[in-house]
């Protein structure tokens, strides 16, 4: 095959081979980078004896994706929240956006506390079905061995349910509902969901100085959300420690949390978090 062939071959496959390399490693313009890499390999080596190009291509991608993640890993690279309050932050390009809302932004957040060989084991295989004889040659594993980083990989995004501690269906509808009535401005079913006295702590690096960190009263709380419409639609419903909770991360990048404690069908307190320390530090897992 001519350079030209070759080119347009992998061109045809460019949309997926990006669609998993996003998934490997959250950021679209990391993707791009990686996929431009790949075809360079690709086109220094040809494709003479390969049998399945898009398979191919696709191990050529995901290996070097691993690279970039074992690279992050040993310089210790955490990906959490940029030290900005809302007003401050630069917001994130549309197409960042669109990705990470297709890919789902607590999925996101929570792969990248997987180590960069459980997230390989599981985005290729659970996303691409790739066979775990493949990924077990990419990461120079057994096949039985990506089995197992995938295993526990979907573990810790689902949780062990005979060992975790989990909200019920109603905790997640309400923290559902919550986030939908923030997002839309919709003050009524606000009023609903929270109990009159809630209470209201948020990290004082994420408000501006005229916010107070505590608030007091269900109306109170209402009318002060309106001013946090578009942060909210950054947000998806998961699982923060076990308890029914709402991640900030409007381009699949954390950058804050809200945890919910409801009792009695109504929402009695909201912490917002953002210390990214604190953040790193959170048990997240996926609400579904």
């Amino acid at each position: 095959m001519d350079q030209q062939a070759l080119a347009a071959r992998f061109e045809a496959d460019r949309d997926h081979l990006r669609a998993v390399a996003y998934r490997l490693l959250g950021s679209t313009h990391d993707a791009d980078d990686a996929v431009q890499a790949s075809w360079l390999k690709v086109s220094q080596h040809g494709i003479a004896d390969v049998k399945n190009p898009t398979g191919w291509f696709t191990t050529v991608t995901a290996r070097e994706c691993l690279d970039r993640l074992r690279e992050r890993k040993r310089r210790g690279e955490v990906l959490v929240a940029d030290e900005v309050t809302p007003a401050a932050a630069a917001p994130a390009a549309d197409e960042e956006v669109t990705m990470a809302e297709s890919v789902g932004r607590a999925l996101l957040v929570v792969l990248d506390r997987l180590s960069p060989d459980q997230r390989v084991a599981f985005v290729l295989h659970d996303a691409f079905a790739v066979p775990f004889a493949d990924i077990g040659a990419l990461l120079d594993r057994s096949a039985v061995t990506a089995k197992k980083l995938a295993s526990r990989a979907r573990a810790q995004l689902h949780g062990d349910s005979s060992v975790s501690r989990r909200p019920t269906a109603e905790h997640l509808e309400i923290a559902q509902a919550f986030l939908a009535a923030s997002q839309h401005g919709d003050l009524t079913t606000l009023l609903k969901l929270l109990a009159p006295d809630v209470v209201r702590r948020v990290d004082r690096r994420l408000v501006p100085e005229h916010v107070p960190a505590e608030l007091h009263g269900a109306r109170e709380f209402a009318e002060e959300s309106k001013m946090f419409a578009g942060v909210a639609r950054g947000g998806e419903v998961a699982v923060i420690n076990g308890m029914p909770g709402v991640v900030v991360a409007p381009a699949g990048r954390l950058k804050s949390v809200l945890r919910l404690d409801i009792r009695d069908g109504r929402i009695q307190a909201i912490d917002i978090i953002g210390d990214p320390r604190e953040l790193a530090s959170l048990d997240v897992m996926l609400a579904d």
